[in-house]
Protein backbone atom coordinates (compact mmCIF):
# COMPACT_ATOMS: atom_id res chain seq x y z
CA UNK A 1 0.00 0.00 0.00
CA UNK A 2 2.82 2.37 0.84
CA UNK A 3 4.51 1.58 -2.47
CA UNK A 4 1.39 2.40 -4.43
CA UNK A 5 1.00 5.63 -2.55
CA UNK A 6 4.64 6.45 -3.26
CA UNK A 7 4.23 5.84 -6.98
CA UNK A 8 1.11 7.93 -7.04
CA UNK A 9 2.89 10.82 -5.36
CA UNK A 10 5.82 10.57 -7.79
CA UNK A 11 3.51 10.64 -10.78
CA UNK A 12 1.81 13.65 -9.39
CA UNK A 13 5.13 15.46 -8.93
CA UNK A 14 6.19 14.55 -12.48
CA UNK A 15 2.87 15.71 -13.89
CA UNK A 16 3.17 18.96 -11.98
CA UNK A 17 6.72 19.47 -13.26
CA UNK A 18 5.70 18.82 -16.86
CA UNK A 19 2.75 21.15 -16.51
CA UNK A 20 5.01 23.83 -15.10
CA UNK A 21 7.52 23.36 -17.92
CA UNK A 22 4.75 23.52 -20.49
CA UNK A 23 3.38 26.69 -18.89
CA UNK A 24 6.86 28.27 -18.87
CA UNK A 25 7.55 27.22 -22.47
CA UNK A 26 4.22 28.65 -23.64
CA UNK A 27 4.82 31.86 -21.75
CA UNK A 28 8.35 32.25 -23.17
CA UNK A 29 7.09 31.38 -26.65
CA UNK A 30 4.45 34.11 -26.72
CA UNK A 31 5.79 36.84 -24.46
CA UNK A 32 7.14 40.05 -26.03
CA UNK A 33 10.77 39.93 -27.02
CA UNK A 34 13.55 42.43 -26.29
CA UNK A 35 13.63 44.24 -29.64
CA UNK A 36 12.98 47.93 -28.95
CA UNK A 37 12.25 48.98 -32.55
CA UNK A 38 11.70 47.42 -35.95
CA UNK A 39 14.98 46.13 -37.33
CA UNK A 40 16.25 44.49 -40.50
CA UNK A 41 18.55 41.53 -39.78
CA UNK A 42 20.54 39.42 -42.21
CA UNK A 43 19.87 35.83 -41.15
CA UNK A 44 22.84 33.72 -42.25
CA UNK A 45 23.00 30.32 -43.87
CA UNK A 46 24.10 27.76 -41.33
CA UNK A 47 22.88 25.79 -38.36
CA UNK A 48 20.31 26.65 -35.75
CA UNK A 49 23.01 27.79 -33.36
CA UNK A 50 24.41 30.30 -35.82
CA UNK A 51 20.94 31.72 -36.49
CA UNK A 52 20.25 31.97 -32.77
CA UNK A 53 23.59 33.72 -32.14
CA UNK A 54 22.85 36.27 -34.87
CA UNK A 55 19.37 37.01 -33.51
CA UNK A 56 20.76 37.38 -29.99
CA UNK A 57 23.52 39.74 -31.18
CA UNK A 58 20.92 41.88 -32.99
CA UNK A 59 18.69 42.08 -29.93
CA UNK A 60 15.83 40.10 -31.46
CA UNK A 61 15.79 37.29 -28.84
CA UNK A 62 16.86 37.00 -25.20
CA UNK A 63 18.27 33.50 -24.89
CA UNK A 64 19.54 31.40 -27.81
CA UNK A 65 18.61 28.18 -26.05
CA UNK A 66 14.96 29.27 -25.81
CA UNK A 67 14.91 30.07 -29.50
CA UNK A 68 16.52 26.76 -30.43
CA UNK A 69 14.11 24.81 -28.23
CA UNK A 70 11.12 26.60 -29.74
CA UNK A 71 12.43 26.03 -33.28
CA UNK A 72 12.88 22.32 -32.65
CA UNK A 73 9.49 21.98 -30.94
CA UNK A 74 7.75 23.64 -33.92
CA UNK A 75 9.89 22.14 -36.69
CA UNK A 76 6.78 20.69 -38.28
CA UNK A 77 5.78 24.22 -39.28
CA UNK A 78 8.58 24.45 -41.81
CA UNK A 79 12.27 25.10 -42.31
CA UNK A 80 13.99 28.34 -41.31
CA UNK A 81 15.19 30.34 -44.31
CA UNK A 82 18.28 32.51 -44.61
CA UNK A 83 17.65 36.03 -45.92
CA UNK A 84 17.35 39.61 -44.74
CA UNK A 85 14.15 40.01 -42.73
CA UNK A 86 12.37 42.88 -41.00
CA UNK A 87 11.46 41.98 -37.42
CA UNK A 88 8.74 43.96 -35.61
CA UNK A 89 9.41 45.57 -32.24
CA UNK A 90 8.99 43.27 -29.21
CA UNK A 91 8.65 40.24 -31.51
CA UNK A 92 7.92 37.06 -29.55
CA UNK A 93 9.69 33.79 -30.28
CA UNK A 94 6.51 32.75 -32.06
CA UNK A 95 6.60 35.85 -34.28
CA UNK A 96 10.32 35.49 -34.94
CA UNK A 97 9.85 31.90 -36.13
CA UNK A 98 6.90 32.89 -38.34
CA UNK A 99 9.07 35.56 -39.98
CA UNK A 100 11.91 33.07 -40.55
CA UNK A 101 9.55 30.50 -42.07
CA UNK A 102 7.07 32.54 -44.06
CA UNK A 103 8.29 36.14 -44.11
CA UNK A 104 9.15 38.03 -47.29
CA UNK A 105 12.79 39.15 -47.48
CA UNK A 106 13.48 42.88 -47.20
CA UNK A 107 13.06 44.58 -50.56
CA UNK A 108 15.66 47.21 -51.46
CA UNK A 109 15.16 49.83 -54.18
CA UNK A 110 17.52 51.45 -56.63
CA UNK A 111 16.18 54.35 -58.67
CA UNK A 112 17.90 55.16 -61.95
CA UNK A 113 16.64 58.62 -62.81
CA UNK A 114 15.95 59.78 -66.36
CA UNK A 115 18.85 61.65 -67.91
CA UNK A 116 21.69 60.11 -65.90
CA UNK A 117 24.83 59.30 -67.85
CA UNK A 118 26.60 55.94 -67.82
CA UNK A 119 29.26 57.42 -65.53
CA UNK A 120 26.58 58.46 -63.06
CA UNK A 121 24.76 55.11 -63.22
CA UNK A 122 27.98 53.19 -62.58
CA UNK A 123 28.56 55.30 -59.46
CA UNK A 124 24.95 54.77 -58.34
CA UNK A 125 25.09 51.00 -58.71
CA UNK A 126 28.50 50.82 -57.05
CA UNK A 127 27.23 52.73 -53.99
CA UNK A 128 24.22 50.43 -53.44
CA UNK A 129 25.53 48.49 -50.43
CA UNK A 130 22.80 45.82 -50.53
CA UNK A 131 24.02 44.72 -53.96
CA UNK A 132 26.88 42.26 -54.28
CA UNK A 133 29.85 41.80 -56.58
CA UNK A 134 31.58 44.10 -59.04
CA UNK A 135 29.77 46.70 -61.14
CA UNK A 136 29.87 45.72 -64.81
CA UNK A 137 30.64 48.11 -67.63
CA UNK A 138 27.51 50.07 -68.57
CA UNK A 139 27.14 51.48 -72.07
CA UNK A 140 25.60 54.92 -72.53
CA UNK A 141 21.87 54.72 -73.10
CA UNK A 142 21.75 50.98 -72.35
CA UNK A 143 19.65 50.84 -69.15
CA UNK A 144 16.06 51.96 -68.67
CA UNK A 145 15.51 54.59 -65.98
CA UNK A 146 13.08 53.34 -63.33
CA UNK A 147 13.04 51.99 -59.77
CA UNK A 148 14.35 48.44 -59.46
CA UNK A 149 13.44 46.29 -56.45
CA UNK A 150 15.90 43.64 -55.28
CA UNK A 151 16.92 41.56 -52.26
CA UNK A 152 20.18 41.95 -50.35
CA UNK A 153 22.94 39.96 -51.98
CA UNK A 154 21.65 40.39 -55.54
CA UNK A 155 24.58 40.61 -57.93
CA UNK A 156 25.20 44.00 -59.49
CA UNK A 157 25.57 42.25 -62.83
CA UNK A 158 22.08 40.77 -62.39
CA UNK A 159 20.44 44.12 -61.64
CA UNK A 160 22.21 45.86 -64.54
CA UNK A 161 21.13 42.95 -66.74
CA UNK A 162 17.49 43.52 -65.75
CA UNK A 163 17.78 47.23 -66.51
CA UNK A 164 19.41 46.50 -69.86
CA UNK A 165 16.72 44.03 -70.88
CA UNK A 166 14.08 46.55 -69.86
CA UNK A 167 15.63 49.18 -72.13
CA UNK A 168 15.89 46.71 -75.02
CA UNK A 169 12.22 45.81 -74.65
CA UNK A 170 11.08 49.43 -74.34
CA UNK A 171 13.06 50.55 -77.38
CA UNK A 172 11.91 47.59 -79.49
CA UNK A 173 8.27 48.28 -78.62
CA UNK A 174 8.51 51.99 -79.41
CA UNK A 175 10.37 51.33 -82.67
CA UNK A 176 7.84 48.73 -83.83
CA UNK A 177 5.01 51.28 -83.61
CA UNK A 178 6.98 54.39 -84.66
CA UNK A 179 5.45 57.14 -86.73
CA UNK A 180 5.91 56.73 -90.48
CA UNK A 181 8.64 58.48 -92.46
CA UNK A 182 10.94 59.31 -89.58
CA UNK A 183 14.47 60.25 -90.72
CA UNK A 184 15.85 57.56 -88.40
CA UNK A 185 17.42 54.42 -89.82
CA UNK A 186 17.62 52.19 -86.76
CA UNK A 187 16.34 51.81 -83.19
CA UNK A 188 19.74 53.10 -82.04
CA UNK A 189 19.11 56.33 -83.93
CA UNK A 190 15.85 56.67 -82.00
CA UNK A 191 17.72 56.02 -78.75
CA UNK A 192 20.27 58.74 -79.56
CA UNK A 193 17.54 61.25 -80.36
CA UNK A 194 15.61 60.28 -77.21
CA UNK A 195 18.71 60.93 -75.10
CA UNK A 196 19.00 64.44 -76.57
CA UNK A 197 15.32 65.12 -75.91
CA UNK A 198 15.80 63.89 -72.33
CA UNK A 199 18.57 66.39 -71.66
CA UNK A 200 16.89 69.27 -73.48
CA UNK A 201 13.66 69.47 -71.51
CA UNK A 202 12.14 68.17 -68.29
CA UNK A 203 8.64 69.34 -69.22
CA UNK A 204 6.41 66.43 -70.30
CA UNK A 205 4.37 68.55 -72.71
CA UNK A 206 7.48 69.70 -74.57
CA UNK A 207 9.22 66.42 -75.29
CA UNK A 208 7.38 65.62 -78.50
CA UNK A 209 7.82 69.19 -79.74
CA UNK A 210 11.57 69.09 -79.04
CA UNK A 211 11.80 65.76 -80.88
CA UNK A 212 9.93 67.21 -83.86
CA UNK A 213 12.36 70.15 -84.09
CA UNK A 214 15.37 67.84 -84.33
CA UNK A 215 13.63 65.49 -86.76
CA UNK A 216 12.69 68.47 -88.96
CA UNK A 217 16.31 69.62 -88.93
CA UNK A 218 17.51 66.12 -89.82
CA UNK A 219 15.13 66.05 -92.80
CA UNK A 220 16.58 69.34 -94.05
CA UNK A 221 20.19 68.39 -93.44
CA UNK A 222 20.55 71.11 -90.82
CA UNK A 223 22.93 70.76 -87.89
CA UNK A 224 21.13 69.90 -84.67
CA UNK A 225 22.96 72.61 -82.65
CA UNK A 226 22.09 70.96 -79.34
CA UNK A 227 23.93 72.29 -76.29
CA UNK A 228 23.63 68.99 -74.31
CA UNK A 229 25.56 67.11 -76.99
CA UNK A 230 28.40 69.64 -76.72
CA UNK A 231 28.34 69.39 -72.92
CA UNK A 232 28.57 65.60 -73.16
CA UNK A 233 31.66 65.76 -75.33
CA UNK A 234 33.30 68.57 -73.36
CA UNK A 235 32.74 66.74 -70.06
CA UNK A 236 34.13 63.43 -71.37
CA UNK A 237 30.79 61.74 -70.88
CA UNK A 238 30.02 63.09 -67.41
CA UNK A 239 27.13 65.12 -68.85
CA UNK A 240 27.70 68.16 -66.65
CA UNK A 241 30.09 71.12 -66.60
CA UNK A 242 30.92 73.46 -63.75
CA UNK A 243 30.54 76.42 -66.11
CA UNK A 244 28.50 77.61 -69.04
CA UNK A 245 29.52 76.51 -72.51
CA UNK A 246 32.43 78.51 -73.86
CA UNK A 247 33.08 79.57 -77.42
CA UNK A 248 36.04 77.20 -77.51
CA UNK A 249 33.79 74.29 -76.52
CA UNK A 250 31.18 75.23 -79.11
CA UNK A 251 33.92 75.30 -81.77
CA UNK A 252 35.70 72.14 -80.56
CA UNK A 253 36.44 69.36 -83.05
CA UNK A 254 34.47 66.70 -81.18
CA UNK A 255 32.13 64.12 -82.75
CA UNK A 256 29.47 65.04 -80.19
CA UNK A 257 29.61 68.70 -81.19
CA UNK A 258 26.34 69.07 -83.08
CA UNK A 259 27.17 72.71 -83.85
CA UNK A 260 30.11 71.50 -85.93
CA UNK A 261 28.93 68.16 -87.33
CA UNK A 262 25.59 67.46 -89.03
CA UNK A 263 23.34 64.55 -88.19
CA UNK A 264 23.03 62.65 -84.95
CA UNK A 265 26.04 62.31 -82.66
CA UNK A 266 27.79 58.92 -82.62
CA UNK A 267 25.94 57.66 -79.56
CA UNK A 268 23.44 58.47 -76.82
CA UNK A 269 24.34 61.18 -74.31
CA UNK A 270 22.37 59.80 -71.34
CA UNK A 271 19.81 57.19 -70.27
CA UNK A 272 16.50 58.39 -71.74
CA UNK A 273 13.24 57.48 -70.05
CA UNK A 274 10.09 56.03 -71.55
CA UNK A 275 8.55 59.44 -72.29
CA UNK A 276 11.56 60.62 -74.27
CA UNK A 277 11.73 57.35 -76.22
CA UNK A 278 8.05 57.78 -77.00
CA UNK A 279 8.68 61.36 -78.11
CA UNK A 280 11.52 60.36 -80.43
CA UNK A 281 9.45 57.66 -82.13
CA UNK A 282 6.09 59.48 -82.02
CA UNK A 283 6.93 63.20 -82.33
CA UNK A 284 4.53 66.10 -82.50
CA UNK A 285 3.17 67.09 -85.89
CA UNK A 286 5.13 70.32 -86.19
CA UNK A 287 7.19 72.30 -88.70
CA UNK A 288 9.22 74.08 -86.02
CA UNK A 289 12.98 74.30 -86.57
CA UNK A 290 14.15 76.26 -83.52
CA UNK A 291 13.59 76.57 -79.80
CA UNK A 292 15.11 78.57 -76.98
CA UNK A 293 14.54 78.81 -73.23
CA UNK A 294 11.67 81.11 -72.35
CA UNK A 295 12.94 82.03 -68.89
CA UNK A 296 10.23 80.10 -67.03
CA UNK A 297 11.65 76.59 -67.29
CA UNK A 298 10.13 75.93 -70.68
CA UNK A 299 10.96 76.83 -74.28
CA UNK A 300 9.70 79.05 -77.08
CA UNK A 301 9.45 77.31 -80.46
CA UNK A 302 9.77 78.90 -83.89
CA UNK A 303 9.47 77.98 -87.55
CA UNK A 304 11.72 80.72 -88.95
CA UNK A 305 15.02 82.33 -88.06
CA UNK A 306 13.31 85.71 -87.67
CA UNK A 307 10.78 84.34 -85.18
CA UNK A 308 13.55 82.52 -83.36
CA UNK A 309 15.62 85.70 -83.13
CA UNK A 310 12.70 87.48 -81.47
CA UNK A 311 12.36 84.62 -78.98
CA UNK A 312 16.08 84.83 -78.22
CA UNK A 313 15.78 88.55 -77.58
CA UNK A 314 12.87 87.97 -75.19
CA UNK A 315 14.89 85.32 -73.36
CA UNK A 316 17.89 87.63 -73.03
CA UNK A 317 15.68 90.40 -71.70
CA UNK A 318 14.20 88.02 -69.13
CA UNK A 319 17.71 86.95 -68.10
CA UNK A 320 18.79 90.57 -67.66
CA UNK A 321 15.71 91.24 -65.54
CA UNK A 322 16.50 88.29 -63.29
CA UNK A 323 20.20 89.01 -63.05
CA UNK A 324 20.69 92.77 -63.37
CA UNK A 325 24.27 94.07 -63.42
CA UNK A 326 25.42 95.25 -59.98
Amino acid sequence: MRLLIGLGAGAAVLAAALAGAAFYATKAYDEPGPLAAERAVVVPHGGLGEIAATLKAQGVIRAPWQFEAAAVATRGSGALRAAEYQFPPAASLHQVLVVLRTGKPVQHKLTIAEGLTAVQVVALVSRADALDGPTPAIAEGSVLPETYVYERGTARTALVGRATRAMDAELASAWSTRSPDLPLATPRDALILASIVERETAKPDERKLVASVYLNRLRRGMKLQSDPTVVYGASNGAGVLDHGLTRAELDADDPYNSYRYPGLPPGPICMPGRASIEAATHPADSTDLFFVADGTGGHSFAKTEQEHARNVQRWRAAERARHPNP
